[in-house]
């Protein structure tokens, strides 16, 4: 069998750094992405339509007319 050489211990120092940044973004990201959701869900919840269709508006209010 023949032996496997060694990895440079600076190698191996550099590639953990760049994968340490590498999750450090991935992260910084994913909280991103978590407040983004959080947004839109708060929208979905207070727009018109999703109360309609949760039938917490019982009817559309009617535009007034104007009088001419």
């Amino acid at each position: 069998m023949t032996q496997q050489p060694q990895p440079e211990p600076e190698k191996v120092k550099q590639t953990v750094a760049k994968m340490r940044e590498v999750c450090r973004q991935f992260d910084s990201l994913n909280f991103a992405l978590d407040e983004l959701i959080a947004q839109i869900e708060a929208d979905i919840r207070n727009s018109p339509l999703t109360a309609y269709r949760l039938g917490r508006i019982k009817s559309v209010p009617q535009p007034a007319e104007s009088e001419s």
